[in-house]
């Protein structure tokens, strides 16, 4: 059967929600792939006045982007940073700690609970046996603590991209590692606000060249071709380098942006869909469905059925495939026009290339 199957699997996974200020849609197929490796997160509530969106790429198996969708979030609400306001060093703590967390013990029994049959009898049995608890027997839920048969396991070699969008009052802020996007539509003009992360990237190949990796047929090492990502810790063993300057890193890009009266919806997606459509080509594709569909499921199956290739042969449409249409309700309250503020990749700007990635 090999990487593919003989016929595609269309069936989805859909859902819709909505608070006071937005509404969403969201639906990920399996299509030609032989397994299903994108997770997601959708959460309008994360807070009394703040909405969390995921979309999580895997390569290599399905349990990185499982455990992201299961955790990343969490650890966001719980990071001091969050408490005093600043989501964007939340999201970036929360992305470089993903890593930390699939380490040792703990790392290795979740993931095992999050994979296959097999080893999620054994992750759960484990855990009755090594979860630390306290004196008075209560099991305590502390990563660093825990020990066991795996205490010393690196972590995955599989992997994920990861591009999450948060929501508060009349702020957005979108964190991106990996080839995953995110674009907003602002009076039909699609704005990426953020980057694919490829290996000929300049500032991606100055880092991997830096930190003893190579760059081979547009993959880091030969391997991978995208060049950040939870996960993979092959990739990440310099133990000379922080977490943010080794051969691939979680650490993402942050962009920051006010919303303003003209912002009419969010999508984010995996490659499976950009590899098909520019990101200025998926907007209009949603603009003209919303004119006759107001379930944001719908217009999310819909782009991915047109997305969906007619045969392996064709290569772009095959992958897995995931998006979340995320569309405000009225509009933001400030009238601010199109100021950006990006604290690491400037200011976005509209998707003007119309050309199917290469990826």
């Amino acid at each position: 059967m090999g990487i593919y199957l003989s016929t595609p699997k269309t069936e989805k996974f859909s859902g819709d929600g909505e608070s006071e200020r937005l509404r969403y849609g969201l639906s990920s197929m399996q299509g030609w792939r032989a397994t299903m490796e994108d997770a997601h997160a959708a959460y309008t509530d994360l807070d009394d006045s703040t909405s969390f969106f995921g979309v999580y790429d895997g390569h290599g198996g399905k349990v990185v982007a499982k455990f992201c969708a299961k955790f990343l979030h969490q650890e966001v609400l719980k990071s001091e940073a969050y408490v005093t306001g600043d989501i964007g060093t939340s999201l970036q703590k929360s992305f470089l700690r993903m890593d930390e967390m699939m380490r040792g013990q703990r790392g290795w029994r979740e993931l095992s609970i999050l994979g296959d049959k097999i080893n999620k009898f054994t992750g759960m049995i484990e855990g009755l046996i090594w979860s630390p608890r306290s004196s008075d027997g209560i099991r305590v839920d502390d990563w660093a603590f825990e020990e066991g048969p795996h205490s010393d396991f690196a972590g995955p070699t599989s992997g994920s991209t990861a591009c999450v969008a948060v929501i508060r009052n009349n702020q957005l802020v979108v964190a991106n590692a990996g080839d995953s996007r995110c674009v907003i539509s602002r009076k039909g003009q699609a704005y990426n606000l953020s980057r694919d992360h490829k290996p000929d990237l300049e500032i991606e190949k100055e880092r991997i060249l830096k930190a003893g990796g190579f760059i081979h047929a547009g993959r880091v090492n030969g391997s991978l071709n995208l060049a950040r990502a939870i996960g993979d810790m092959e990739f990440k063993q310099n133990k000379f380098l922080p977490a943010e300057k080794q051969i691939l890193t979680s650490n993402p890009d942050i962009n920051t942006v006010e919303l303003c009266d003209e912002d009419e919806f969010v999508v984010l997606a995996c490659d499976g869909i950009w590899d098909c459509m520019s990101s200025q080509q998926l907007v209009d594709f949603i603009h003209e469905q919303l004119q006759s569909e107001t379930k944001l499921s719908v217009v999310c199956e819909r782009v991915l059925d047109r997305c969906l290739a007619p045969s392996t042969a064709v290569g772009e449409g095959c992958d897995n495939m995931t998006m979340i249409l995320v569309q405000f309700k009225r509009p933001a309250q400030s009238s601010a026009s199109t100021e950006e503020q990006s604290s690491s990749n400037g200011q976005a700007e509209p998707e003007t290339q119309l050309e199917r990635s290469e990826s």
